[in-house]
């Protein structure tokens, strides 16, 4: 893997995007090697004069330039993402515990020559349509689960998740970098994050709330852990689903509501007492003001 980086610390761009290996000799020895395994395509003989002979040359130009992106793409298709298309399928279904041998050096490897070969915005799409198309059937297991198991199952599925953009977004370093940071202006992680809030947690919110509303008035129906992981990865894929239930998120994370307001202090005193009154009514005793315990007033 060291190796690999350091074969790789010379990518640049142009002001075209155009990605390639500069400055290093290990790279530019790759590339040179790369297309002088391209068969060169023969030139056609121009004819009709001077004028001829320059559309010759124009068309030969033209036409050696298309095959060759053919050929590079085809490459693409037939060695490299079919290779990537392998290992991402092994990340995505390990659990947080399993040790998947996994050649990352390998994987690694591939993503370096698609960038090199500028075929970074082809791996990126196909690794965006790779990982939704795994997220909608997480999406459709979620919709057959019990409701007992609910909050269970989607914690599970989106613990493995996390653990797989672990070992994902690392290796797509040089996607990341070179194409979604510098022409998308986003970032690779952001990006997967998105889309299982897209296609799992929001198909599923709905559901979620209110069993983890009701888990939470309910101590130890779901271990706490359990809880706080569900809620906090809630607010950290859409902050706005803590407006559904204050109450719950504010108990799971801090300073999460609103600061206090000065003109509505008399409201919160309302509210207090209100809430006392309510707990005294339901059997629960107010204390005394004293801090003396029961048995010191008989």
């Amino acid at each position: 893997m060291e190796a690999m980086e350091d074969d790789s610390l010379d990518v640049k761009d142009d002001h075209n995007h155009n990605y390639c290996a500069s400055g290093s000799g290990k790279a530019r020895t790759y590339l040179s090697s790369r297309l002088s395994d391209v068969t060169t395509v023969p030139q056609p003989v121009p004819s009709g004069g001077e004028a001829g002979s320059r559309r010759g040359k124009q068309w030969s130009g033209s036409s050696s330039s298309t095959v060759l992106n053919a050929m590079a793409v085809e490459d693409y298709r037939k060695n490299h993402w079919p290779n990537l298309e392998k290992a991402i399928d092994r990340l995505l279904i390990q659990n947080p515990t399993d040790h998947i041998s996994v050649s990352y050096a390998q994987i690694y490897s591939y993503i370096y020559k698609c960038v090199c070969q500028q075929h970074s915005e082809l791996l990126y799409n196909d690794l965006m349509s790779k990982i939704t198309t795994h997220l909608q059937h997480v999406s459709t297991r979620l919709q057959a689960s019990s409701p007992e198991n609910f909050i269970e199952n989607f914690n599970v599925a989106l613990n493995q998740y996390t653990a797989s953009l672990q070992c994902i977004v690392p290796v797509f370093m040089y996607l990341n970098k070179f194409y979604i940071e510098s022409k998308l202006n986003r970032d690779l992680r952001d990006d997967l994050m998105k889309l299982f809030a897209d296609h799992v947690a929001e198909k599923h919110v709905n559901t979620l709330m209110p069993l983890l509303i009701e888990a939470y008035s309910m101590p130890f129906k779901v271990q706490p852990s359990t809880m706080a992981s569900v809620v906090n990865g809630l607010y950290s894929l859409r902050p706005d689903w803590a407006q559904l239930a204050p109450a719950l998120f504010s108990g799971f994370i801090p300073q999460i509501n609103p600061p206090t307001v000065e003109s509505l202090l008399s409201d919160y005193a309302a509210r207090d007492q209100k809430l006392q009154m309510e707990l005294s009514m339901n059997g629960f005793p107010r204390g005394d003001q004293s801090r003396k315990r029961a048995s010191e007033d008989s």
